[in-house]
């Protein structure tokens, strides 16, 4: 299983708390992402690697929050 994802027995208060520290996380590589762009130099590899975790996280955070949001049916 995948650190970043719930476990199966996690309550909802617990899946929530989760994507809130998801979030957090991945506004913060957002913020090294773009400090690392500032440089005079920057280190493209190392912004790639970044984005790469954004992306997953993103992943991530989209499949919680889709358990956690019931569906509508119009």
């Amino acid at each position: 299983m995948n650190e970043n994802e719930p476990h199966e027995g996690a309550d909802e208060a617990e899946q929530r708390a989760r994507l809130a520290e998801l979030k957090i996380e991945h506004l913060d590589l957002d913020a090294a992402v773009e400090a690392l762009a500032a440089k005079p130099q920057p280190d493209q590899i190392q912004i790639a690697r970044l984005k790469k975790k954004k992306l997953l996280l993103k992943d991530v955070i989209a499949r919680l929050e889709s358990r956690l949001t019931p569906d509508i049916i119009a």
